[in-house]
């Protein structure tokens, strides 16, 4: 499945402060999510900001919010990153400050990234009955550390 394009709408309040909603080069894969407001994160615990931002993801397709590594970098991790397509609200992001001290998020700054990636619909998940119908893999139920590392 390939998409060529989609629709979003900039609230005129995220027009107002400059904020745009574009990828910083045209071979990126993540468009960048800004900040509307100027807030505080506070240490050990998340914090909601807006974007301003609406989008028309097509069915078929995910936003999948990820951090971006600046905000990384300072302790802030995106958590709660899923925009399905049937979402038609405000994007808004959840930081949360893994950092001992309070982070300070001005307004139009780049806080995360949303990537649009194609995804199965529900409809395509079939149930089995057994275990064994699931096949095997060289893996198999091998989770956490199974690779040795």
């Amino acid at each position: 499945m390939k998409l060529t394009s989609f629709q979003f709408f900039l609230a005129p309040e995220a027009r107002e402060k400059g904020i745009v909603f574009k990828a910083p080069r045209a071979s990126d894969a993540g468009f960048d999510l800004a900040s509307l407001d100027d807030v505080v994160v506070p240490p050990g615990g998340p914090h909601l900001l807006r974007t301003g931002i609406h989008l028309a993801i097509p069915e078929g397709f995910v936003g999948l919010v990820r951090d971006r590594s600046s905000m990384a970098l300072k302790g802030l991790a995106t958590v709660a990153g899923v925009i399905d397509a049937s979402y038609r609200g405000e994007v808004k992001i959840v930081l949360h400050n893994l950092s001992a001290t309070p982070l300070e998020i001005k307004s139009g700054e780049r806080i995360a990234q949303c990537v649009v990636v194609p995804h199965f619909v529900a409809e395509v998940a079939e149930e089995v009955s057994s275990l064994e119908q699931l096949g095997t893999t060289e893996r198999g139920a091998g989770g956490f550390g199974s690779t040795g590392r």
